[in-house]
C-alpha cells in the first residue's frame, strides 16, 4: 500500500508507474488471500484439536470432522476464486472482456450453465452432505458393491478406502441420488452373522452350548448379544446361523471368521458324521436307505 502511494511522489516514468501500482496490488491481493486462507486452516485445526476420530466411540467426532471439512473447503474455494477475479482485474485487458460478456450475459450464461451442470450439482450436494450427513469422515459404506471407509470428503468427490488398500472416487451427487449402505450411520456397533449347513443327525442344543462357550471367549465379541438358530431346513440338511455383536465393523468380520473357523472344528471333531451329506433311497438293496458313507467299497465307482 505504502508503494502505490510513493509512486506519484517519486515521479516514475509512466510506463514503470503503472506496472509498479498492478504489482503492488497483486501482492496486497495474494497477502489478504494469504492471510484469509491461514485463518480458515488455523479455525479448522483449533476445532478438529477437541475431538479423537480415531477413539472406537466417534460418531460426534466424525459429525463434527465432516462438517468442519466441507466448511473449510468451500471457504478456501471462495477465497481462491475471489482472490483470481480480483488479480485479473487488475488488468484493462481483462476488464474489457469481462464487460463484453456482460454485453451478453444471456447468451454465456446459458453457454456456461450447461458447461458446469455437474460441476454445481456436486456443490450443491456438498452443502447438503454438511447439512445432512448421509456419509461422514470415517463412515464404514458399501457403495457400488465396494466394502470400505470414507478417507476424504472434498466439494466434489468422495475417496472410499477399500479394505484391499485400493481407493473408489465418488461424486458427491451419488450420496444425494443412488441407495447405499452406511453401516456406522448412527452407531459403530454391528451384528455379525455366520451360516453353516448340516446334517439332521447334529444336535442342536449340544453344538448351541458349545457355540455359546465359544463366543463367551471371544476377545472380539462385545458382550452384548449372541444366538444360534436353525433358519433353513432341506432335503439334504439344517442351516444353521450363529450371531454375535462386536464393538465395530472390523471386529465383527473378525469375530465372523473366528466363530466360522471354531464351528467348522468344533463339528469335525465331535460330530463327523453330521456333516452335509447326500442320502439315496435304493430299492434295489434290501428295500433300504443308505448313505454314500455306508455303502460298501465294492458296490463304489
Amino acid at each position: 500500500m505504502g508503494i502505490i502511494l510513493a509512486v506519484p511522489v517519486i515521479g516514475l516514468d509512466p510506463q514503470y508507474e503503472g506496472l509498479i501500482k498492478k504489482a503492488s496490488s497483486i501482492l496486497i491481493i495474494g497477502a489478504v488471500a494469504w492471510v484469509l486462507a491461514n485463518a480458515v486452516r488455523i479455525g479448522e485445526k483449533a476445532v478438529l484439536a477437541s475431538y479423537d476420530i480415531s477413539a472406537s466411540d466417534n460418531l460426534q467426532a466424525r459429525k463434527v470432522y465432516t462438517q468442519v471439512h466441507v466448511i473449510a473447503k468451500t471457504l478456501l474455494f471462495i477465497i481462491v476464486l475471489f482472490t483470481v477475479a480480483s488479480i485479473l482485474m487488475c488488468f484493462e485487458e481483462v476488464r474489457r472482456f469481462g464487460t463484453s460478456i456482460l454485453a451478453s450475459a444471456g447468451v454465456v450464461g446459458i453457454i456456461i450453465g450447461f458447461a458446469a451442470q455437474r460441476t454445481i450439482a456436486n456443490l450443491f450436494a456438498g452443502f447438503q452432505l454438511a447439512l445432512t450427513q448421509p456419509i461422514r469422515i470415517d463412515d464404514v459404506v458399501i457403495v457400488e458393491g465396494e466394502w470400505g471407509r470414507v478417507e476424504e470428503i472434498t466439494l466434489t468427490y468422495v475417496v472410499i478406502r477399500i479394505w484391499d488398500e485400493r481407493r473408489l472416487v465418488v461424486p458427491l451427487n451419488h450420496f444425494i441420488e443412488k441407495p447405499f449402505q452406511n453401516w456406522t450411520r448412527t452407531s459403530a456397533q454391528l451384528l455379525g452373522s455366520v451360516f453353516f449347513w448340516v446334517d439332521y443327525t447334529l444336535p442342536v442344543a449340544e453344538l448351541r452350548a458349545a457355540i455359546k462357550d465359544i463366543v463367551e471367549k471371544a476377545p472380539l465379541w462385545d458382550g452384548r448379544f449372541w444366538n444360534l438358530q436353525v433358519t433353513e431346513a432341506t432335503e439334504r440338511g439344517m442351516q444353521l446361523r450363529v450371531l454375535a455383536t462386536a464393538s465395530d465393523s472390523g471386529n465383527a468380520w473378525n469375530l465372523r471368521c473366528y466363530l466360522r473357523e471354531k464351528l467348522i472344528e468344533y463339528v469335525q471333531t465331535h460330530y463327523r458324521n453330521s456333516l452335509p451329506r447326500v442320502r439315496l433311497d435304493a430299492p434295489g438293496l434290501n428295500g433300504s436307505a443308505f448313505t454314500h458313507a455306508s455303502i460298501p467299497d465294492s458296490a463304489r465307482t
